[in-house]
């Protein structure tokens, strides 16, 4: 590998600063490879719930059976696990559409959504289908005091129409830390003071095993995510899920089929086996993904970038964000990450008009499963100050040698001017 010497003494100190680090998050891997574990052997899975269905596919025992899987392990009343669901997009959208009516007010208390979340609502960026279009209102509170969640302003901006609070854990294309789950804890027992029968909803995007809560575990009424980030443990080829209390999620599960069906159609025409054998995966690939972006963090501070989080600091989700400060720089770092990927590795990253997002993303995905961001990927908006945002790794291997092949393709283009 073509590294430099200086590139290679850098990775070494890394590697030996955070070894705590690293301990650290496989420590928390085995916590939550037995949580999995148990809740399997609780609710007696079998080689026989791994088939594939057609048709309607009524009794579906394998789908049911994953359904109660998620369920168990995320403290939720019920689950809807689907691969029917395009994207992570697709599920909180499923949630919001399926629970709110004209005249409900919507209220982000994690100040902007995330930018496909924001044509989904339709306010800051309108689209034909939006919440807006609909009749649903909708609120916004800003963050504050280095991008945090304003607690003591909640009590002021819930209204008597409030129905939804929405709550965005990852840091999305932003530089706000992530919400742990006791960040969590503490906003959905701030919403329920001021309104008991506000729904809390948790956008749990990136967050899954990261810690050994989930945030319907400690207060959050209903959650949604995607297969293909941290839960499908990189072997789900598709889908998403939503978890959380019974009445809510079937509410959801209306809008994914039709009033009436609910959960009780839609074939399984992709293995059962991946999406179980993902789950059982994910605890230990999410740590995977942990430790590249701890060896992110601590390797490009160390080349004088600033970076979100830093190293030591803790976590709540897979991503990691650095400031590169150039659009030159931005596209240097994804070709050479991309160029480190078992697949497509020659392919050479451009940014391009991306659906749903409001500038040109430039994105690293040399991924077994297209856009599946539990596998090591990097992307960003091409605006200032051309942050870029990295996350996944199915082996920490792999994520540490992607992200050197990012740093020396930034050293490569500074020496060539």
């Amino acid at each position: 590998m073509a590294f430099s010497k200086e590139l290679e003494s850098i990775r070494e100190k890394t590697l030996e600063t955070y070894q705590e680090l690293f301990r650290a998050a496989d420590k928390n891997a085995e916590q939550n490879t037995l949580k999995v574990l148990d809740a399997m052997r609780k609710i007696r899975v079998s080689e026989a719930y791994f088939h594939t269905t057609s048709g309607y596919a009524y009794d579906d025992l394998g789908r049911q059976k994953l359904d109660e899987l998620f369920a168990e392990v995320f403290g939720a009343e019920r689950a809807l696990v689907r691969t029917q669901f395009v994207s992570g997009t697709h599920a909180l959208a499923t949630v919001l559409f399926g629970i709110l009516r004209p005249g409900d007010r919507l209220l982000s208390l994690t100040g902007a959504p995330y930018d496909t979340m924001q044509t989904v609502i339709g306010y800051a960026k309108p689209s034909s289908g939006s919440l807006k279009e609909f009749g649903v209102l909708y609120d916004e509170l800003p963050l504050v005091d280095n991008n945090r969640v304003d607690i003591d302003a909640i009590a002021k901006v819930i209204k008597p129409d409030t129905k939804m609070a929405m709550i965005q854990r990852s840091r999305g294309y932003s530089v706000r830390e992530s919400l742990t789950v006791n960040d969590i804890r503490v906003i959905c027992e701030t919403v329920k003071k001021c309104k008991p029968d506000c729904i809390c909803f948790v956008d749990n995007c990136y967050g899954e095993f990261v810690e050994t809560m989930e945030p319907t575990q400690v207060g959050a009424d209903i959650m949604a995510g995607s297969l293909i980030k941290n839960p499908g443990g990189g072997l789900a080829p598709t889908g998403g899920y939503i978890a959380g209390k019974k009445e809510l999620v079937e509410a959801a599960s209306y809008r994914l089929t039709a009033p009436g069906m609910g959960d009780e159609l839609g074939a399984s025409l992709a293995n059962h086996r991946a999406l179980f054998q993902g789950f059982f995966l994910a605890p230990h690939v999410v740590a995977q993904a942990l430790k590249g972006a701890i060896f992110a963090a601590g390797l490009f501070q160390e080349l004088g970038y600033q970076v979100w989080p830093a190293p030591e600091a803790k976590r709540s989700d897979i991503i990691q964000a650095i400031e590169l400060g150039s659009p030159e720089k931005l596209i240097a770092f994804c070709g050479g990450l991309q160029s480190y990927s078992p697949v497509d590795s020659f392919a050479a990253p451009e940014p391009w008009d991306m659906p749903g997002y409001a500038d040109q993303v430039i994105m690293a995905a040399g991924a077994f499963v297209q856009g599946a961001s539990i596998e090591l990927s990097a992307d960003g908006p091409m605006r200032p100050p051309y942050n870029v945002y990295v996350q996944g790794g199915l082996t920490f291997e792999h994520a540490m040698i992607g992200i050197m092949g990012a740093a020396q393709a930034i050293a490569d283009r500074r020496e060539k001017g």
